[in-house]
């Protein structure tokens, strides 16, 4: 019997051990903002999905405001910094410390099935921000119409353009929903509504530093070039418009040979550029209402609610997945016009 004890004793230790191995190596962000003893409430586990995108970290400072603001019972946060295996190991030590909801962002939307099949199996519902995966099981889905994204920014560049020209479309990852579904309406609505626009596509992988590589050679070849799409204002914004102003390219709108630009996000520093004439127009991804509404149904998911297709209480409309739902949050385009505007996210968060 003292030998079954020993062997019952040594066997706890090094599970134990192998859990904060684990979490250890996997980014956590254990301050005292991030946790919460949220009284009785369900356990809450929350990857953020990157921190070198402008955008993402604005997200990040709302969950943390959020979940104090709400009394969230959350887990230490971690963040995956756009790597799958990290957001994999993250989600299993959130499943060892008695998570009873998941929030995360992935950024491989087709790898991560796998991971959301076994949360499924332990009955741990999931709520994915700004990305929907291509398979597995979601509770919700927190995002805005991304198609809605490539249509619009098509339609206010097409007209500045006035229906003739050369864009460069500086393209997310095509392995993700959301570059695959702005680059897909972006390429209709040019193809419909604007056949005189030539576009040229640039896949990035939601990185700067080939964007900027990318649009170089671009610019080598068409010098003429006169309009740019950027999917994502956070990680493209500063090294478009570093390699514009390098090249003497960087007129002010209104200016000849001003190279109109359109983006996705609504960061502050995107503002800055609309009201100096850098750039032309952003669409506001709403970063605040990702981080509220992401904490609101994953504490719903776990204390056992549901919802329904349908219009919401706050301007929203939830639509049905073949795997879960997703809430369609609204995404305004921001011009000069607009751009001072009080109630957009990007004018309300300290830099």
């Amino acid at each position: 019997m003292k030998l079954a004890r020993t062997r019952s004793t040594a066997a706890a230790a090094t599970a134990v051990l192998a859990v904060l191995a684990l979490a250890t190596a996997c980014n956590r962000e254990s301050t005292a903002s991030t946790q919460t003893s949220g009284g009785d409430k369900p356990a809450i586990g929350i990857d953020l999905p990157r921190s070198d995108s402008d955008f993402w970290n604005s997200y990040a400072d709302y969950v943390k405001k959020d979940i104090d603001k709400d009394g969230i019972k959350a887990l230490p946060l971690s963040n995956s910094q756009n790597d799958v295996t990290k957001l994999v190991a993250n989600v299993q030590v959130f499943e060892n410390t008695g998570a009873k909801a998941v929030v995360m962002a992935p950024q491989d939307t087709g790898a991560i099935a796998s991971t959301l099949d076994a949360l499924a199996a332990k009955k741990i519902p999931v709520v994915s921000v700004d990305t929907r995966p291509d398979k597995g099981d979601v509770y919700m889905v927190v995002r805005a119409d991304n198609r809605a994204y490539g249509t619009k920014a098509c339609e206010f560049l097409g007209k500045q353009l006035g229906g003739t020209g050369k864009v460069a479309e500086l393209q997310g990852a095509l392995d993700s929903i959301n570059g695959r579904d702005r680059s897909e309406a972006f390429a209709a609505c040019m193809k419909e509504k604007f056949p005189k626009i030539t576009v040229f596509e640039l896949p990035t992988d939601w990185k700067g530093d080939v964007a900027s590589a990318k649009l170089q050679s671009l610019l080598a070849q068409h010098p003429d070039l006169n309009g740019i799409y950027m999917q994502a204002g956070g990680v493209f914004l500063q090294p478009t418009l570093a390699l514009l102003q390098q090249k003497g390219l960087l007129k002010p709108a209104g200016e000849k040979g001003h190279i109109s630009i359109v983006s996705n996000d609504g960061i502050p520093q995107e503002f800055d550029a609309i009201r100096k004439g850098q750039i032309d127009a952003t669409i506001s991804q709403p970063a605040d209402l990702y981080a509220k509404y992401a904490l609101f149904y994953a504490q719903a998911a776990a204390e056992g609610k549901t919802f329904k297709p349908g219009a919401t209480d706050h301007g929203s409309t939830i639509i049905k997945l073949p795997n879960g739902l997703e809430d369609q949050l609204p995404a305004p385009l921001v011009t000069k016009k607009t751009v001072d505007d009080t109630s957009l996210w990007g004018n309300n968060i300290s830099r």
